[in-house]
């Protein structure tokens, strides 16, 4: 069979590693896209070298050009500005709004068949603008933010009570910004809820913890943000397409009913196979859990309503 195709578009410290474990996983043949000059094909190059070592055979390749991304099977969206310490994620909506609306019509012109990750921040606001740029199937545009933040929560469950990462399930819900939803009432450590094994005040903490763990790495690093993180989330979704998993996964959908919200992108848990964003998973939340889902839908529709004059379509 020949491989599939995967196009990251963006060669930052995401992108990079993306190409990395793409490689790792041999998921396909790799190009990697920048339009910094040189940037693109410095990392291509080096990964190429280190697959004698590593036993990857895999086709990588750097490029300014997007007609090198043609046929792509995948395509995972980094391209943007990264966050500084000081910002959110929704200070870069003007920059990134830019940006996404051009990767989108070049992703439309040259790989219209392709299943799109986006990982540009503000996520919500930019997984909307790729799905009205490119006019694909809400199946095939999806946001990587639930798989990030549901694992950073895990984490940090996991640290609390020196467990394996392995035992603790959990998901994390909403949009992908500081009042995301950490759904407690799902989140559990071998079977066991998780409530019963943490006191309530450190629930809290590690809950608050999960929301601005990416304003924890960007105030560490002082000059980016999470990379290590981000790319695993994202591979994780594009093997769960690639290899038709039937996955169960927190990914920003596009909602037209589900948990009483229509027209809007927010994370939810969705199953991901060849078929792409194959059918979303409503589960009964509480109803601290619902108030603080539908806080965070508003926030999405406020963000993405603020998009839209920033790109004067109001």
């Amino acid at each position: 069979m020949p491989r599939k195709k995967i196009a990251l578009i963006g060669a930052g410290m995401i992108g990079g590693t993306l190409a990395h474990l793409a490689a790792l996983k041999r998921l396909g043949d790799v190009v990697l896209f920048d339009v910094i000059e040189g940037l693109p094909q410095g990392k291509a190059l080096d990964l190429l070298e280190a697959g004698p070592i590593e036993g990857y055979d895999c086709k990588i390749t750097g490029t300014n050009r997007y007609d090198e991304i043609a046929g792509a099977d995948v395509a995972i969206v980094t391209a943007g500005v990264a966050r500084k310490p000081g910002m959110s994620r929704d200070d870069l909506l003007g920059i990134n709004a830019k940006v996404v609306t051009d990767v989108a019509n070049h992703l439309k012109s040259h790989a219209p068949a392709a299943f799109v990750i986006v990982v540009t921040n503000p996520l919500d606001a930019m997984v909307t603008l790729m799905k009205r740029v490119t006019g694909f199937p809400k199946q095939r545009v999806v946001g990587q933010a639930g798989v990030l933040d549901s694992s950073r929560y895990r984490c940090f469950v996991a640290l609390e009570l020196g467990v394996s990462v392995e035992s603790v399930s959990a998901m994390v819900l909403g949009g992908h910004g500081d009042d995301m939803v950490p759904v407690r009432s799902y989140c559990q450590v071998g079977g066991v809820p998780v409530e019963k094994l943490i006191p309530a005040d450190r629930l809290e903490a590690i809950e608050k913890r999960t929301r601005n763990a990416g304003g924890e790495v960007v105030a560490l690093l002082k000059t980016g943000s999470a990379y290590y993180s981000p790319a695993a989330a994202a591979i994780q979704m594009a093997e769960a397409y690639l290899f038709d998993k039937k996955q169960i996964l927190p990914c920003a959908a596009l909602l037209e009913g589900e948990y009483g919200v229509r027209g809007v992108y927010a994370g939810v848990p969705v199953q991901i196979g060849a078929g792409g964003v194959e059918r979303i998973v409503e589960i009964e939340l509480t109803e601290k859990e619902r108030k603080e889902f539908g806080a965070s839908v508003d926030h999405v529709k406020e963000l993405v309503s603020a998009m839209d004059k920033v790109l004067g379509k109001n």
